[in-house]
């Protein structure tokens, strides 16, 4: 057994659903799982009267805009517009809008009923979404936001100040697990940092692991421990993102797939265990060993704030990360503002060379890692 990549690792699951896949994946790498559903095992409830309600209103005028925002969400809000002898209607209304989806699994439910996005961001973040409109005048027109399981009432109010009639449609609420307890057992375990990663597949998951932290008084530890020693691994830069309010550095694949997540637990794991080792553009040889960091095997002394943004840009070597992100990991009287973290990625790049960090424009920094 000892020849298996994951082999002595041990790794908290917290996804509800495909978690026997998942579980699977990683025992057959040889890593001990403990599982702890963040979310209900039915975790998308859909309010049937509240939905037919909410489609009619969008229904009575026509839409100039449509904000898609999952596959899920999209694919029940069609079947339940069938079951009402509604579904046509929809189609239609949504048909003579300016579609905008988030991602490719919305634009994929949204092709199959013949309906074609004008954009979509290639990140499958929302806020890329939001930041394609800004600048442009939405004065008057009606947009059709269509809600992903947690509240966008904070989406809605901001464009509603440019101008907009936004109509909000909750397809489904996100519902939590039955039963609390093997979540609180999770967190002990990320507290007491007897866990090397935990897996997350959803945004919601995030949201409900951190709400569960708080009332056992444990919240800051588990924080303290992923940004030291127990890796967030994530499914995608959506889930990723939930993160980012909490300063936690987190780990994800190119492409968001289950089967990538534990690939890349594969090669991040054992390499932190023996120093976390990435070659630079430049050819240089990064090594991060405990409080060490050498460069081509010389020593390299940080102060906190520059160390506290090379852990988050190791930890996504060659994704961006945000500079909000980055202003949260800064150590406490260093992070007044975003100008703290131009400052720390300043610091980073003299002491790494000037091309280490690359600023990529409107969304953050990123390690220049040899591909």
């Amino acid at each position: 057994m000892s020849d298996l990549p994951l082999a002595g690792f041990r790794v908290g699951v917290t996804a509800a659903r495909k978690v026997e896949e998942q579980i699977a994946l990683l025992e057959r790498r040889g890593a001990a799982v403990e599982w702890a559903p963040a979310l209900s095992q039915d975790p998308n409830q859909v309010d049937d009267a509240s939905l037919r309600a909410a489609t009619e209103t969008v229904l009575d005028r026509p839409v100039d805009m449509f904000l898609a925002t999952t596959g899920i969400g999209m694919k029940a809000w069609f079947e339940a517009a069938d079951r009402w002898g509604l579904g046509e209607r929809l189609v239609e209304a949504l048909g003579g809008a300016e579609i905008l989806a988030r991602g490719p699994k919305s634009v994929g439910a949204l092709r199959r009923r013949g309906l074609r996005e004008m954009w979509a961001p290639e990140s499958e973040c929302f806020e890329d979404v939001l930041e394609h409109l800004r600048g442009r005048d939405l004065s008057g027109l009606r947009i059709v936001v269509q809600e992903h399981g947690q509240s966008l009432s904070m989406v809605a109010h901001a464009l509603r100040r440019r101008g907009a009639d936004v109509t909000v449609v909750t397809v489904y609420r996100v519902a939590g697990a039955e039963d609390p307890e093997p979540m609180f057992r999770m967190i002990d375990l990320i507290a007491d940092r007897q866990l090397d990663a935990v897996t997350f597949t959803s945004a919601p998951a995030v949201a409900a692991l951190m709400d569960a932290a708080g009332p056992t008084g444990r919240r800051d530890d588990v924080i303290t421990a992923f940004q030291a020693d127990v890796v967030a691994a994530c499914v995608g830069p959506v889930t990723a993102a939930a993160f980012e309010l909490w300063g936690v550095p987190t780990m994800f694949p190119e492409r968001s797939r289950l089967a990538a997540m534990v690939k890349q637990l594969e090669v991040e794991l054992p390499s932190r265990r023996g120093g976390l080792s990435i070659e630079l553009d430049s050819g240089s040889l990064l090594l991060l060993h405990g409080d060490e960091v050498l460069l081509d095997g010389v020593e390299i002394k940080l102060s906190p704030a520059p160390t506290a943004v090379l852990q988050a840009l190791v930890a996504n070597p060659g994704n961006v990360v945000s500079r909000r992100a980055l202003l949260a990991m800064l150590p406490s009287g260093t992070a007044g503002s975003e100008h703290a973290v131009e400052m720390a990625v300043a610091r980073l790049r003299a002491a790494l060379g000037t091309k280490s960090v690359q600023t990529v424009v409107k969304r953050g920094y990123r390690l220049a890692a040899a591909s």
